[in-house]
């Protein structure tokens, strides 16, 4: 596929604005387009690198490593949102490793005196921490510094785009209804942002499959509290008893946390699919359309190196 005209992407979170910002600086022309940028789902993310339930791993794989290569470059600049913080990640039983431990140099397993109280195994590692809201306004303005246009505004189907010689969907939970895919549902996540006591390294417990997550992730004066995973709801209005129920479960870890000040909830609904979809493909006129969605809870984990396969997608020739 090939293109000298102007590149429609719909969606303006992580993944709409990271692939936009690789293909303006490919030297193509981008227009963006969405009913909010950035997107509510994206301002909610914790975020930590890591590719959180997502597949085909042989993929998930190569694009993470890619997005870590990037965040470890951005986080030698305070202005990114972005910086390498060490941390546990433990567990109440004992769990094998990650399938992405080996993507880490570092990594090692946690000696019984750096786990909290209950806590059987863990590893300690250090990865990406990126603060959101900062972050998606360095990407807007490497965005538009690039070149790249922007417009708010719903887009209900891809036939309304008739200004684009490709059309790029990274709708997030709207890309499923875009590409007539429902294999494509909600996982509701909160999170609590809370005054920093002085924590300054990241905790996140394994709880497999539980809708009730424990994550500490401290970003300077703020600490990111999380969360839920709620599979099937897609409401971004908060919750105020799962607010404190996170709130318990992080003091239980980190006792500093139970009387630090709240500053605010986050709430977004993870695009969830049982393996991400970045592909080529076309609307029924033939009128080329590249997917980018279904990256679940690792949408800022893949965003880079998906992006970078829709350059590839956009310029390969032959």
């Amino acid at each position: 596929m090939t293109t000298t005209g102007k590149i429609v992407i719909v969606g303006g979170g992580v993944t709409g604005l990271t692939t936009g910002v690789a293909l303006l600086e490919a030297g193509l022309p981008v227009h963006l387009v969405a009913a909010e940028i950035p997107g509510p789902t994206s301002v909610a993310a914790g975020a930590m690198w890591g590719p959180y339930l997502v597949e085909p791993w042989a993929k998930v794989r190569r694009w993470s490593l890619v997005s870590l290569d990037v965040f470890r470059g951005l986080s030698d600049a305070p202005a990114t949102g972005v910086r390498m913080v060490s941390g546990i990640e433990a567990a109440r039983n004992a769990v094998s490793a990650p399938e992405w431990n080996t993507l880490l140099l570092g990594f090692r397993e946690c000696s019984p005196g750096e786990l909290p109280t209950g806590f059987e195994g863990g590893y300690r590692f250090t990865v990406p921490l990126i603060d959101m809201p900062v972050y998606l306004q360095y990407l807007l303005r490497r965005f538009r510094e690039a070149g790249g246009t922007m417009q708010r505004q719903f887009v209900g189907s891809l036939d309304e785009i008739d200004d684009g010689s490709v059309i790029v969907n990274c709708a997030g939970l709207g890309a499923g209804e875009l590409a007539a895919d429902d294999s494509v549902r909600p996982i509701r996540g909160q999170h609590v942002v809370v005054k920093n006591p002085g924590i300054t390294e990241f905790f996140s417990e394994d709880t497999g499959l539980s809708p009730d997550l424990v994550c500490i992730y401290p970003h300077g004066e703020t600490v990111v509290l999380g969360g839920t995973a709620i599979d099937g709801e897609a409401s971004l209005q908060e919750d105020r008893v799962a607010a404190r129920a996170i709130v318990e479960r992080c003091a239980a870890v980190e006792p500093r946390l139970a009387k630090a000040p709240v500053v605010a909830s986050r709430v977004g609904a993870r695009p969830t699919r049982s393996e991400v979809r970045v592909e080529a493909d076309s609307r029924s006129d033939g009128a080329p359309v590249l997917h980018n969605y279904g990256h679940g809870g690792s949408g800022v984990t893949l965003s880079w190196g998906c992006a970078q396969e829709i350059v590839q997608l956009v310029t390969a020739t032959g």
